[in-house]
């Protein structure tokens, strides 16, 4: 009798042991064979703008392609749709939902917390939640080497394209902190170089008004500057007109805009979202994303400036060996840029 009920105990536990196998094989099996759902939701401008937007764009493309994970972009018709589309992706069971808005920032704040088993993505400013990764990239640094190489273009009398002034210039898509800080870092690496540089300033109040750009910028040309940093979106599609009918430099932002005007676009300032995008996806892939509440990116990890493959040959070496050299001090601290989106 009792060979019997050890023997049926034996046979339940191993039976249990067999179910419980069975379940955690099946359990990984449906992790492998998930497909993940990636959305990102666009900024002011939408795609098109052959900068920002389309960046993140690119690496959406690149998630799909290189990770087969399901992707959207949603394009708001204004910055206020951010709590409806938000909130709309979570719902239709996206893993990872990426806002490029910076103003965003509050309304994710209160979406995010609805949808705990959703990751959120924000890019350029912190939302203090648990499920939300704010990336951050430090424009400012990038900005500084591109404002050192303006100054170092616009003193350079054997450059076609330059005048006897030390004047150049920025074009910002709307006067915030997050696009001060390209502003203040190009400032402070003009005057790095020289400080009797001159840097003009100013807003086109959108991010999708080429005519408004061209308007500016012919203005600050008029006023003498040579170089023009544009900050602003598809505004800067009117900035590169303005700069090919005047026979002077651009620098363009976010991806590398070279190619828009090739000779005209002295450099861009990229920050390599399309990186961070596939980035974030990877994360998300092996479940480490829950782990990354902040991320930076600056000089060491991608915000660089563009190789310059239309205007390279008109530099002269030792202004490439002073950029290099800048980028070194500002990777170990010994060259400190104002992030003013901080203060």
């Amino acid at each position: 009798m009792n060979f019997k009920k050890v023997f049926a105990i034996m046979l339940c536990l191993t039976l249990l042991l067999v179910g419980c196998g069975k379940s955690a094989d099946t359990k990984d099996k449906d992790s492998e064979d998930k497909t993940f759902k990636v959305a990102m939701v666009t900024s002011a401008g939408g795609l098109g703008d052959r900068s920002y937007n389309d960046s993140g764009y690119e690496g959406l493309k690149k998630i799909e392609k290189d990770l087969g994970m399901e992707i959207k972009v949603v394009e708001p018709a204004d910055v206020s749709e951010g709590e409806k589309y938000l909130t709309e992706l979570a719902k239709a069971g996206y893993d990872l939902v990426c806002t490029l808005e910076y103003g965003h920032a509050d309304v994710l704040a209160t979406v995010a917390p609805q949808f705990p088993d959703t990751r959120f993505a924000i890019f350029n400013i912190v939302v203090d939640q648990p499920n939300v990764t704010s990336v951050i990239f430090k424009e400012h640094e990038g900005s500084f080497l591109a404002g050192a190489l303006a100054a170092m273009v616009t003193t350079d009398e054997s450059i076609d394209k330059t005048n006897d002034q030390k004047v150049i210039s920025a074009i910002g898509g709307v006067q915030s902190p997050g696009i001060d800080k390209f502003i203040v870092g190009y400032e402070e690496g003009a005057k790095y170089i020289d400080p009797e540089i001159k840097v003009l300033k100013g807003y086109s109040n959108s991010f999708g008004d080429p005519a408004k750009g061209k308007e500016l910028a012919l203005v600050q040309i008029d006023q003498g500057s040579d170089v023009v940093y544009q900050i602003a979106g598809g505004t800067g599609e009117g900035i590169f007109e303005a700069v090919k009918d005047k026979n002077v430099f651009a620098i363009g932002v976010d991806s590398d805009q070279d190619y828009i005007v090739p000779g005209n676009i002295l450099t861009s300032m990229m920050k390599r979202l399309d990186m961070a995008m596939v980035m974030l996806a990877e994360k998300l892939e092996d479940g480490t994303i829950d782990d990354q509440n902040l991320i930076e990116l600056g000089l060491k990890e991608g915000t660089e400036l563009s190789p310059m493959e239309h205007t390279k040959d008109m530099l002269k070496q030792e202004y490439l060996d002073k950029l290099e050299e800048i980028k070194e001090k500002i990777s170990n601290g010994e060259i400190k840029v104002t992030d003013v989106s901080k203060e």
